[in-house]
Order: C-alpha cells, then sequence, then structure tokens
C-alpha cells in the first residue's frame, strides 16, 4: 500500500515545463533553480518526447527543497489532428523511456530530411550545427530555427517558421507520433496519469469525450495560449466529465511574458488531487 504523501507547503506549482533535454533553454538544474527562486513549491518537467532531464531536475529538487514530478510531453495524433498528452506522476519510467527512445531517433532522422531540404531551398545548414544547438537533447524544429539564425539564413525563429519549418512550408516534414489512445495507455502502463495539453479553443465537449472513453486523466486548464474564456470552458468541462485539472506556464526559459515561469498560478491543491488520483492507480494495481 501507497504511504500517504505530506501535504505540500503553501504556494504555487507549475506543471508543464521544458529544458535544454527538449527545446528548452536552460538545463534542468537551472529550470529547477528558477523554480526556487520563484518560489515554487514543485514543478513537473515535462520535456518534448524525453526524460533525459528528469533525474538532474529531481537531484535539484531535492537540494532546494522544490518537488520535482517525473513527467514528459508525448507528441500524438488523434485522426489528423495533432494532440499532445502531458504523462505526469510517472512512476515506472524505464517502461516509458523504452518507448522514447524509438521518438529520440525518428526526431534525429527527421532533422536531417529537413536539413536537406532546406540545403536545397539555399539555406546550408549544417546537420552538425543543429545537433549542437540541441546539445544532447531531444532534438526539434526550434533547434534547426536557432541553426538558421547563426548561420545568417533568417532573423529571428518566428521567420524560420513562417518561410521554412511551419507545416505546410517548403522544409516541413511531419514528426512521428502516437495515436493519443497509445499515448494515454503508454501513460498509464509506467503508472502516470494522461493529460490533455493546451488544448485551447479545440477542447469542446464532443472532442474531450472520446479521449475520456480512451482513458484520459485530466485537462490543462490554465495555459499561456488559453483565452480567458477557453479557461473558463475547459474548466467547467473537466468538473462535468470527472477530469483533473491541470495547468503550467509551458516554460521554456523565457524570464519574462506569459510564458514565463510561474506565470499561470496554479494552486497547489490541483496538484494535490492528482497524487490522490496516482496513488489510487497504483492502490488498484497491486490489490
Amino acid at each position: 500500500m501507497t504511504a500517504p504523501r505530506a501535504a505540500l507547503p503553501p504556494g504555487e506549482v507549475d506543471l508543464h515545463m521544458h529544458s535544454t533535454a527538449s527545446d528548452g533553454s536552460l538545463p534542468p538544474s537551472q529550470v529547477i533553480a528558477a523554480a526556487s527562486a520563484a518560489r515554487l513549491a514543485a514543478v513537473a518537467l515535462t520535456d518534448h518526447d524525453t526524460m533525459a532531464g528528469v533525474a538532474e531536475a529531481a537531484e535539484t529538487g531535492r537540494r532546494l527543497g522544490v518537488r520535482v514530478i517525473r513527467g514528459v510531453e508525448l507528441s500524438a495524433h488523434h485522426g489528423a489532428r495533432e494532440i499532445h498528452v502531458l504523462a505526469l506522476h510517472i512512476s515506472r519510467p524505464a517502461i516509458i523511456e523504452s518507448r522514447l527512445i524509438e521518438f529520440r531517433e525518428a526526431r534525429e532522422r527527421r532533422a536531417v530530411l529537413i536539413v536537406g531540404r532546406l540545403r536545397a531551398l539555399g539555406a546550408a545548414v549544417d546537420v552538425d550545427a543543429v545537433m549542437q544547438e540541441a546539445a544532447g537533447g531531444a532534438v526539434g524544429r526550434p533547434h534547426i530555427a536557432r541553426a538558421l539564425i547563426r548561420g545568417g539564413f533568417v532573423r529571428d525563429s518566428r521567420e524560420a517558421f513562417e518561410r521554412y519549418l511551419g507545416a505546410g512550408r517548403a522544409a516541413f516534414v511531419p514528426k512521428q507520433r502516437l495515436e493519443v489512445r497509445d499515448a494515454i495507455a503508454l501513460t498509464h502502463s509506467a503508472g502516470g496519469l494522461a493529460v490533455w495539453a493546451h488544448p485551447g479553443a479545440e477542447c469542446r465537449r464532443a472532442r474531450l469525450e472520446p479521449l475520456v472513453g480512451m482513458g484520459l486523466d485530466g485537462v490543462e486548464v490554465r495555459h499561456p495560449g488559453h483565452l480567458a474564456e477557453d479557461v473558463s470552458r475547459i474548466a467547467a468541462l473537466a468538473d462535468f466529465l470527472g477530469l483533473l485539472p491541470s495547468g503550467g506556464s509551458d516554460w521554456h526559459g523565457s524570464l519574462e511574458g506569459p510564458r514565463s515561469i510561474g506565470s499561470m498560478h496554479i494552486p497547489a491543491h490541483w496538484l494535490e488531487r492528482q497524487d490522490e488520483a496516482a496513488a489510487k492507480r497504483i492502490a488498484a494495481e497491486v490489490a
């Protein structure tokens, strides 16, 4: 039987953050140091398709008194629509990490294809330069954008995506994604909770109910990309459908702006509800 977790200290939490393990600008230890400086009680490190930064984050969290929740943001799809699933409270990371190795390799193959298209378009970016930008983390389009900027081919990331890397642009290559049902099942097999990340305007009852039928545990209510009406609607839907509320800044390292660390003011009691649900899942497995 799982021992009850000690009550969180007063304060807020941030359940959606990124580091250099994927496309964030700070290493995991500095992410947690920033969380400590922001007086956050707990954070979830949710890099894209990798858990490579979690151990470093957890060690720093133990030293600084910040609780670190094991997580990962899984790239998934439901039909033609892309859906990101936050796998939170992972208790058996080896299960999910073995599958993520496949995604890491697929990301690297995708980066090579994108670079090939860029070179054919006259933007002679080098694959090694892109991998250096990734710094050993899960490579993605933001790293390619940074290489384009360093090479003088574009002024900024916005131009990189508008000219080359965005969906439908000349160098765009779709990434390998899980079917959302499989992403939810993978999360559960690793002992975690599956949360629909930044659903925004698409979060309607007709879209949400099929995901609930697949075992979805929660939905990200507060996110910097959500309008006030999105937050109200998603919160009401979560309550109606019995889903756990979640939220976070989707922080990638900026200290200012709507995506600054802790900017979503997520209450600790949301995390406490998730803790209870995760404990019940584990207890049911061993019963």
